[in-house]
């Protein structure tokens, strides 16, 4: 099996992994993925009990038991090169024994599930409704940087958007991935709309806002609201998803992004007090994990 040196897998003085700073035993194999470092400990005052709580930038974690499941909740900070880390290096706590540096031979697949906030972009997509990212759109260019990502992309729907949103050179080319339909299916109910998520790579200008700094393509949010690809549409705007499942299917695991809708781009609504929606929505997931 494969063997990794010191400069490609970075490991701690303490014997854990260079940015999460966690060591195997501390990582269930259910990992609920946040944004906000803050909603860990959210989250895990749900929890009946807590093993292991490591903190170190914008990475906190703490694993615990909620009725008798074991899980982990991860900040991962904004951005899907934040995401970049955290799945590789949650892969290969479970994945890569951290003593000989060589791959296990029997692999592990986590279950890995996103819990956080987007903006709609369609008008019938209420602010406090729960989003489902099925399909994810990504604009970051991520999934480009891994072999064999081509086996886990939709290119049908790719090509598609190329075409109709005249999507060209030098904004980076479009990647679309799905989410895993068994976990889907799983935490998915009628309480849960489903849809297509653009993941941007950034607030502002990337999801069509402007402040001092006018817009490229000044019509963008107009253009992907009216896109269609058979009976899809693009529903909503975040910054992860479409690489928590791309990076997730590449390296064998199950991912999927659930988010509270905290604004309407088509109404121009916004909602900042949106802390009892979350609240439900954590409870939603844990209660069907």
């Amino acid at each position: 099996m494969r063997h990794f040196p010191d400069s490609e897998l970075i490991i701690n003085a303490d014997g854990s992994i260079f940015h999460l700073h966690l060591k195997p035993k501390q990582l269930a194999n259910t990992v609920l993925l946040v944004g906000d470092p803050g909603r860990v400990d959210l989250i895990a005052g749900y929890m009946d009990s807590i093993e292991h709580r490591v903190q170190n930038r914008e990475f906190v974690t703490v694993t615990g038991y909620y009725r008798q499941k074991r899980i982990s909740v991860v900040a991962t900070g904004i951005g899907t090169d934040n995401i970049d880390i955290v799945l590789n290096e949650l892969d290969a706590l479970v994945n890569i024994d951290l003593d000989t540096r060589r791959e296990k031979s029997e692999k592990t697949s986590l279950r890995l599930i996103r819990i956080g906030t987007c903006g709609g972009l369609q008008p019938d997509i209420p602010v406090g409704s729960f989003l489902i990212s099925e399909k994810s759109l990504g604009l970051d260019g991520l999934i480009y940087f891994y072999e064999g990502n081509e086996q886990i992309r939709d290119m049908g729907f790719e090509n598609a958007f190329v075409a109709q949103q005249q999507w060209t050179s030098p904004l980076n080319h479009p990647y679309v991935v799905t989410a895993d339909p068994a976990l889907v299916q799983q935490i998915g109910r009628k309480d849960m709309m489903r849809g297509v998520t653009i993941t941007a790579n950034g607030f502002y200008g990337p999801q069509g806002r402007t402040l001092r700094c006018d817009l490229a393509k000044k019509d963008i949010n107009s253009l992907l609201r009216s896109f269609r690809y058979g009976s899809l549409r693009i529903t909503n705007y975040e910054m992860e998803s479409a690489a928590v499942a791309g990076l997730g299917a590449l390296l064998g695991h199950q991912a999927m992004t659930v988010c509270v809708v905290i604004a309407n781009r088509f109404a121009g609504e916004a909602k900042t007090d949106y802390q009892t929606a979350m609240r439900n929505l954590i409870q939603n997931v844990l209660d069907r994990l």
